[in-house]
């Protein structure tokens, strides 16, 4: 039985060997067979060949037989890379030559090993030694090998697949069997005698293989392997290389000594273990690789079908635990250029931009005016990104200081500038953090973020289109439920009219009839500037303007709440100004009135009357709670928007805009736990004619 199976074998052998030698020579002389793979295939089936031919004739321990197979591994080495280089790929194929070439030098170790075996031939330990080594590189080079066979099938195209299915199969089973064959070597004492000798069917297999497959147009194949894909297979590379390292240096320490060798091989694969768990998770490493891969492998730094899939995603996300559009918006942006976080400016209602979303950015601290109206002009006209680093480094020209205010450029994690456009007006701007590896941006990156800019502007106006929409029907319904409120207290105050005409002539007591004559009467003096006041909704500023004194209005206010809270009067400058004195009252005693329920007993709301060149300042300031600057921004000043029970949500938008009807402004500061401060500013009587006269002039030249 013995004889018959080696007959067997040493007939396998030629078979596989003749085989192989017939293809090659095929592949040399056909002038069909065409390709960049068509000589290192010739070459890889000839040293596989002549392999074969050592083994049937001189046997698998021979040291011919042992050079012999280096060289096929090599030449098999080369022809793999060579599948690689169609086309004009040179330049894509970055990451691969150095695999190949760690690969091919962990194999030429193996003649370095040959040659120390021969020199301690007689030595039985540092042959066992020599021959784990050995076989830790051939595991090595297979599971390299493997890795690479992977990446250029499935990263192909998929009408080439069926030209580079045949090879690829072809390789991936000599590897396979070796792979499995010198695990088994490595687990075990020594090679698997009948795993050796089913090396020649293996290779006789793979020759059928390549002979279907590699006489088919190899012109066909293109490599297109996906980012997450080329991601994936190069970090299973590192970390299979790392494994084996790790073994191989272990495998070695072991042999140091009997007494500290076990001790050396513990400690080092207790600290490879911590180095593996500290490094391997860092987002720092990911991110070096993608940026590395990214350069060197793929023709584009952007898979755009990925990133415009994964941007309809973020901003098309909704539901309860889906978060604000405007910080959708941000990180929209901040994911295509890996930012850990950003911000949204978007304009304000006085000139400018204020911070409106932000996208795991809390830390830092944006004031009121982030972005002044020049800036923001800057950024409509020019639809310009803007680089921060060249800013700061002094690579850019022609950008106006405004275009970065210092709280930007003294903020080192702040690393770009992405205007957000819509028909030519800008509608925002995303402030980008610095990424965790930061690059200089180049002409992609401002394509794609230019593109990704006008497309998010789209759904910001649209936005603020539905939102100003809504406004307006809950404006029209509130009007709608004010004019049967004026209807019932226009007829409540002609009843009470009447009856106090009725009591100037029936009352029989002088002082019933005078006490009667002057409680009606103030109750329709009341009713009466109530159904004024509610007349004035929709027509703010329609009365016409008078002068008055504000001093003396703000000693009347101080007066009406000094039975319920402490409000004083710190400053009374004395200013004349010219407006509706009735309207700007209301304002105030709304103001005043919030002051007075945000502080607690005891705590007293301060008035300042101020004087300033051509304009007079009123200044209401309370310690209560505070507000939050999200607050102020989005809610405060927004109708139908309260934070009371049952209120209109309606006080501090009436008294903005009955201020700005006289010319004015307000303004508000407020710190969470240490109080508020309202500011209104109102030009001066001569101020405000001189405005009036020039607005006159316009009108006459116009």
């Amino acid at each position: 039985m013995g004889v018959a199976w080696d007959l067997v074998v040493y007939l396998a052998y030629l078979s596989a060997a003749g085989s192989a030698v017939a293809l090659a020579l095929w592949l040399a002389t056909n002038q069909r067979a065409q390709g960049p793979a068509i000589t290192a295939t010739a070459a890889a089936l000839g040293f596989s060949a002549a392999w074969a031919f050592s083994v049937a004739g001189f046997g698998a321990d021979m040291l011919v037989t042992e050079l012999l197979q280096v060289m096929s591994y090599l030449a098999l080495l080369w022809m793999l890379y060579r599948l690689f280089g169609h086309d004009d790929r040179d330049k894509s194929l970055g990451p691969i030559r150095p695999v190949v070439a760690a690969l091919a030098f962990v194999e030429l170790m193996q003649f370095a090993l040959i040659g120390a075996r021969l020199q301690y031939e007689l030595q039985p330990d540092a042959q066992q030694l020599i021959m784990q080594f050995g076989i830790t590189f051939r595991l090595l080079l297979c599971i390299g090998t493997l890795v690479l066979l992977h990446n250029l099938y499935a990263g192909a195209a998929q009408q080439a697949r069926v030209t580079l299915k045949w090879p690829a199969a072809a390789l991936g089973a000599l590897f396979l069997f070796d792979l499995n064959y010198y695990t088994i070597a490595y687990l075990g004492s020594g090679t698997p005698d009948l795993l050796a000798d089913l090396r020649s069917v293996v290779l006789l297999v793979a020759v059928v293989l390549l002979a279907m497959g590699l006489v088919r147009n190899e012109n066909e194949l293109r490599f297109r392997p996906s980012r997450s894909f080329a991601f994936q297979s190069f970090s299973l590379l590192l970390i299979g290389a790392y494994l084996v390292v790790m073994v191989v240096v272990a495998q070695g320490l072991s042999y140091v000594g009997s007494d500290y060798g076990r001790m050396l091989q513990t400690g080092f694969v207790l600290l490879a273990s911590v180095v593996a768990l500290t490094v391997l998770p860092s987002k720092r490493l990911r991110g070096w690789l993608r940026v590395v891969m990214s350069k060197n492998l793929f023709q584009h730094r952007y898979d755009y079908r990925s990133e415009w899939l994964r941007f309809t995603d973020t901003i098309g996300r909704a539901g309860a635990q889906a978060a604000p559009l405007l910080e959708r918006a941000v990180q929209a942006v901040a994911d295509i250029t890996d930012s850990p976080s950003g911000l949204l400016l978007t304009p304000r209602e006085e000139g400018g931009l204020a911070l409106a979303a932000r996208w795991q950015w809390q830390q830092l601290d944006v004031p009121g005016d982030a972005l002044s109206a020049e800036g923001a002009r800057f950024f409509e006209q020019s639809q310009f990104i803007l680089d921060l680093d060249d800013l700061r480094r002094d690579r850019q020209e022609g950008i106006p200081a405004a275009a970065c205010p210092q709280w930007l450029l003294s903020n080192p994690e702040s690393w770009a500038m992405v205007p957000l456009l819509h028909y030519e007006r800008l509608v925002g701007v995303v402030v980008l953090a610095r990424p965790v590896i930061a690059r200089q941006l180049d002409w992609e990156d401002f394509d794609l973020l230019r593109i990704v800019g006008r497309q998010l502007a789209s759904y910001l106006a649209e936005q603020t289109s539905q939102d100003a929409l809504g406004e307006a029907q809950r404006f029209d319904e509130f009007n709608r439920r004010i004019a049967f409120v004026m209807h019932d207290i226009k007829n409540l105050a002609s009843q009470l009219s009447l009856l106090a005409k009725n009591a100037e002539k029936h009352a029989d007591k002088p002082e019933f009839r005078a006490d009667m004559i002057l409680t009606l009467r103030n109750s329709t003096d009341k009713l009466q500037a109530l159904l004024a006041r509610l007349s004035r909704y929709g027509s703010l500023g329609g009365k016409e303007h008078g002068e008055f004194a504000l001093e003396a209005m703000l000693k009347r206010i101080c007066e009406q709440y000094k039975s319920q809270h402490e409000v004083s009067l710190v400053e009374d400058a004395a200013c004349i100004v010219r407006g509706d004195e009735e309207a700007l009252e209301q304002a105030l005693v709304h103001l005043v009135q919030n002051a007075v329920e945000a502080s607690e007993n005891g705590s007293p709301v301060f008035l300042n009357l101020l004087v300033e060149p051509g304009n007079a300042v009123i200044e209401i300031v309370d310690g209560g709670g505070g507000m939050s600057p999200e607050f102020i921004r989005t809610r405060l000043f927004k109708p139908f928007q309260s934070s009371k029970p049952g209120g209109f949500g309606i006080g501090a938008f009436e008294a903005r805009e009955l201020v700005r009807a006289m010319g004015g402004r307000l303004d508000v500061e407020s710190r969470e736990g240490l109080g508020t401060r309202f500011v209104i500013r109102l030009p001066l009587s001569g101020t405000a004619d001189l405005i009036r006269d020039m607005q006159n002039n316009s009108k006459e030249v116009a």
